[in-house]
C-alpha cells in the first residue's frame, strides 16, 4: 500500500504535540491538509510541515482535497461528532480525540457512519497504549495478584489553560464548546483505562463533579466512586488543579498482592505480593504533557497500522462510547446526588 494521506482538523495543542509530529515520524504517512477555525493557525502548521492545502472549514477541505485517506479530529469537543461523521461519509478513516462525543446519540451516529462507509473509527484513548499500562495488563491477566478487589486511579495536571495554545481563553473552559471539563478531558482516559485493565465495564457510579478554582463554567475536578460488573470497587480522580505537576498513577489491590503503576522515569510498575516478594519493572515512561511530546502516545502508529492491516483499531468507537457512557453517568450522579446505574444512561 502507498502512503496513507492524512488531514488534520483542529490545529491546537493536541495536534501540535501529539498527532502531527507522530504522523510526520511515521514512514507510512503523508500529511496532505490542515484545517482550523483560525486559518492562520492551520497555515502555520502547514508551513512547518510543507503542506499546501489549508482550510478554515472541514466541509471545504473534504470537498476540495480528493486524496485524503484518513482524518484526525482534534477540534473542540462539541464538533467531534459532526467532523467525524462528515469525514466517514467522505470515505475517510477517522481518528477522533476524546471524549468522542457529547451524547450517546452522537457517538452512535459516528459508529454508524464509519460502518456504513467501511472505514475505521478509532478514539484517542492513549492510556491503553502506554508501556506501563500494557505491562500492568499482562500482570493482571497472569493472575499474579489474584482477583482485583479495589483500586484507585488519578489523572491530573495544572489545567487545559496551562497547555492550550489559547491559554486562559481556551475552549476547554467553556461549556458551549467543551461540554465537560476535567471529567471529560482526563477522567474519561482513566475510566477507559480501568475498564481495559480489569476487562470489564463499570456498573454503577457516584460522583462529585465540581468547579473549585478555575474561571470556567465546566468542572476542574471530579472524584468518582466506581463499582465494576464483578463487584470490584474503586475511585477515579480527575483534576485540573494539580499545580505542582502531573499525576498519572493507578494502584490495584488484589487477593494476593498490590499492583502499582507510576509515572516515574525509572521504575514504572511495582508488584508487591503477600508472600513478601517485590517485583519492579522498567518498561518505558507514560507520555505526559510535561514531557513536551518527547514520549510518543502510540495512538498514531496504532491508527495507521489498523488501516494498513485492514483490522479494527485497539480502541474502537464502541469502546469510546462505553467510556463516554460512564462520564455521562458521573455527570448525572453529581447532578442528582445519587448513585447512578450506567446501563440506565442513554
Amino acid at each position: 500500500m502507498s502512503k496513507i494521506k492524512v488531514a488534520v482538523v483542529g490545529c491546537g495543542s493536541i495536534a501540535i504535540h501529539r498527532h502531527v509530529p507522530e504522523y510526520a515520524a511515521n514512514p507510512n504517512v503523508e500529511l496532505v491538509a490542515f484545517c482550523d477555525l483560525n486559518q492562520d493557525v492551520a497555515q502555520k502548521m502547514a508551513d512547518q510541515y510543507g503542506v499546501t492545502n489549508v482550510f478554515s472549514s472541514h466541509e471545504d477541505m473534504l470537498a476540495n482535497v480528493n486524496e485524503i485517506d484518513a482524518v484526525s479530529v482534534c477540534t473542540q469537543n462539541v464538533d467531534h461528532a459532526q467532523v467525524s461523521i462528515d469525514a466517514a461519509n467522505a470515505g475517510c478513516h477517522v481518528l477522533c480525540e476524546k471524549p468522542m462525543a457529547t451524547s450517546l446519540e452522537e457517538a452512535e451516529k459516528m459508529i454508524d457512519a464509519a460502518a456504513a462507509n467501511n472505514v475505521q473509527l478509532m478514539i484517542g484513548h492513549n492510556q491503553r497504549l502506554m508501556p506501563p499500562h500494557v505491562k500492568a495488563k499482562e500482570i493482571l491477566e497472569s493472575g499474579k495478584i489474584g482477583r482485583p478487589l479495589t483500586f484507585k486511579t488519578t489523572f491530573g495536571h495544572g489545567g487545559a489553560d496551562s497547555w492550550s495554545i489559547q491559554g486562559k481563553d481556551t475552549w476547554f473552559l467553556k461549556k458551549d464548546k467543551a461540554f465537560v471539563g476535567a471529567m471529560g478531558d482526563l477522567g474519561v482516559h482513566k475510566i477507559d483505562l480501568i475498564r481495559w485493565l480489569l476487562g470489564e465495564d463499570v456498573k454503577e457510579v457516584a460522583a462529585f463533579v465540581e468547579t473549585l478554582d478555575k474561571d470556567a463554567d465546566v468542572d476542574d475536578n471530579a472524584t468518582t466512586l466506581l463499582r465494576m460488573e464483578s463487584g470490584t470497587i474503586g475511585t477515579m480522580a480527575a483534576s485540573w488543579t494539580y499545580y505542582k505537576g502531573e499525576d498519572n498513577t493507578t494502584t490495584i489491590y488484589g487477593e494476593k498482592g498490590v499492583l502499582e503503576i507510576h509515572d516515574d522515569p525509572n521504575v514504572q510498575v511495582i508488584v508487591k505480593l503477600t508472600n513478601g516478594t517485590v517485583e519492579r519493572y522498567t518498561v518505558g515512561a507514560i507520555a505526559t504533557n510535561d514531557a513536551g511530546g518527547q514520549v510518543t502516545s502510540g495512538v498514531i502508529d496504532e491508527f495507521i497500522s489498523s488501516i494498513k492491516e485492514n483490522r479494527e483499531p485497539l480502541i474502537t468507537g464502541e469502546e469510546g462510547k462505553k467510556s463516554l457512557r460512564v462520564v455521562l453517568a458521573a455527570l448525572e450522579s453529581a447532578k442528582s446526588k445519587s448513585f447512578v446505574s450506567v446501563k440506565n444512561i442513554g
